[in-house]
């Protein structure tokens, strides 16, 4: 089931996430409806923040891009912290699903090491680097309350001011659902 993608400007995606436990309730289902969701959308990340739901929990998958070593790379990330950062700083095109149409070049370093549950509950601690790093500190941040626009210059963020006030209204037009915390009851 496709979930609707909660847009810039609302509040969910300012919260810091809270950590699950086993037994949260359809969690299996959340997730497969979380990567078909993302998939609709044409994403290849997307945190649980981002469906409304303020949860530890981001889905990955980077199986279709053209990076070595990410063939197989579909991966669901329960409860994530990250233990590092480090290595060269690496400037990307990044956009989000709840931020459509800003697309910006954004700095982080270029390897990560995470902690994190799988959804299978087994731990895992792991080493990334590359486009695996961007996605995982991309959607990492969101269960932090954080967004890749906060990483954009002040003079940055002003100059994108009415476009990020089209989205929180709705006033743009996406291929997939979304929801918007100002739009109108009209529409």
């Amino acid at each position: 089931m496709k979930i609707p993608i909660v847009a810039y400007g609302d509040p969910v995606l300012r919260k810091k996430a809270v950590e699950i436990s086993a037994d949260y309730p359809n969690l299996g289902e959340l997730i497969s409806n979380m990567f078909e969701t993302m998939y609709n959308a044409s994403g290849v990340g997307l945190a649980a923040p981002q469906v409304g739901l303020s949860i530890r929990l981001f889905v990955i998958d980077l199986s279709d891009k053209d990076d070595p070593g990410y063939e197989d790379f579909k991966k669901v990330f329960i409860n994530a912290k990250i233990l590092e950062e480090k290595g060269e700083i690496w400037e990307f095109n990044e956009g989000c699903l709840s931020i459509p149409d800003i697309r910006e070049d954004i700095k982080r370093l270029d390897t990560v090491t995470i902690s994190y549950y799988d959804e299978n509950w087994q731990l895992r601690n792991e080493t990334y680097d590359g486009l695996g790093a961007r996605a995982i500190q991309h959607e990492f941040d969101h269960i932090e309350g954080k967004l890749f626009i906060d990483k954009l210059s002040p003079l940055r963020r002003a100059m994108l001011k009415s476009r990020f006030d089209a989205i929180k209204k709705g006033a743009i037009d996406v291929d997939y659902k979304m929801k918007f915390p100002m739009a109108s009851k009209r529409r």
